[in-house]
């Protein structure tokens, strides 16, 4: 399956980028920027080139038949908005049971431009003691892929700032809805 994907990258012009994961068996990667339907695509295909299983929470309204089949296949794992959970100790249970996990999440948590990112992927790293990697597409030169592993300090509003200034960098397929510092 990877060089059916390597190949579809070359036919359409893309690149992945050559950092890799190599020696990561866990961790929580932040995507971004998000601003449309095709980052989920290319970000898939990306971690199939990689030949990674990657992981994302999904609201659990998203898995009826037959979609929720093709969702768990594709990695998702179902998540109830409506209760009151503590997703950041269903994700720690999720990486103490598991040998291999990358979760991605998109911190802008939508398409639209949001300078308020939620934390949520932060907090997970923390509380799951796993490094956090920062993944990135790039509509400008057509390349995406791990970009660099990032190590949580403690410091949440300095971190997600120096996750932004890597992540603001590139640019997203809506470019004014993409990543910004402020």
């Amino acid at each position: 399956m990877r060089w059916i994907v390597r190949f579809l990258f070359k036919v359409f012009g893309w690149k992945i980028d050559k950092h890799s994961p190599s020696g990561i068996k866990k961790c929580v990667v932040v995507m971004g920027p998000h601003t449309s339907n095709w980052d989920f695509i290319l970000g898939k295909m990306a971690f199939m080139s990689y030949g990674i299983k990657a992981n994302y929470l999904i609201k659990k309204e998203s898995f009826f038949f037959p979609l929720g089949f093709f969702l768990k296949k594709m990695g998702g794992i179902p998540v109830d908005r409506k209760k009151k959970n503590n997703i950041t100790l269903r994700t720690k249970e999720l990486f103490l049971e598991n040998d291999e996990l990358f979760l991605v999440f998109t911190p802008e948590g939508t398409r639209k431009y949001n300078p308020n990112w939620k934390k949520g992927f932060y907090y997970v790293a923390i509380e799951s003691n796993v490094p956090i990697y920062i993944a990135y597409v790039d509509y400008a030169t057509k390349t995406g892929g791990f970009h660099s592993l990032f190590e949580p300090t403690g410091d949440v509003e300095k971190d997600i700032r120096s996750i932004k200034l890597v992540l603001s960098k590139f640019q997203a397929k809506v470019p004014e809805n993409g990543v910004r510092v402020e």
